[in-house]
């Protein structure tokens, strides 16, 4: 990953970086995801949109990264990710969430219910 290290932006300002990103060719970006994924913790970051824009063309690459952070603990990058990055991918990606957006639409937990968690799993499975 340290070859790829000076692609990744600085911060969560470093938007001009995300800009050079967007250029690369799709190999160059691939290994980046997860590092990506990071910076849509907190939407209200400069960087998110764009990263999300990046992101949203890698809808299968990016499934299992998603899948590390919805079986975090982080509630809140939870709803990030299902109300932003989720919602928008083609139905082959969504459905490899099935499992786990269906727990969440029917026993939800209190922090999950806390977060809403369980209405935007209920509001994506409806598209699957």
């Amino acid at each position: 990953m340290e070859r790829f290290e000076g692609f990744l932006p600085r911060n969560q300002y470093d938007v001009d970086k995300i800009e050079k990103i967007k250029k690369l060719d799709r190999n160059i970006i691939l290994p980046l995801l997860p590092d990506l994924l990071v910076f849509t913790q907190d939407m209200n970051w400069p960087v998110a949109p764009s990263v999300l824009e990046i992101l949203l063309t890698f809808p299968m690459e990016i499934v299992p990264h998603v899948q590390d952070v919805l079986s975090s603990d982080d509630d809140n990058w939870k709803w990030s990710i299902l109300h932003f990055l989720v919602i928008e991918f083609p139905v082959d990606s969504k459905v490899q969430f099935k499992e786990y957006l269906t727990r969440v639409a029917e026993t939800p937990t209190q922090s999950e219910l806390a977060e809403e968690l369980d209405e935007i799993a209920k509001e994506i499975l409806e598209t699957i």
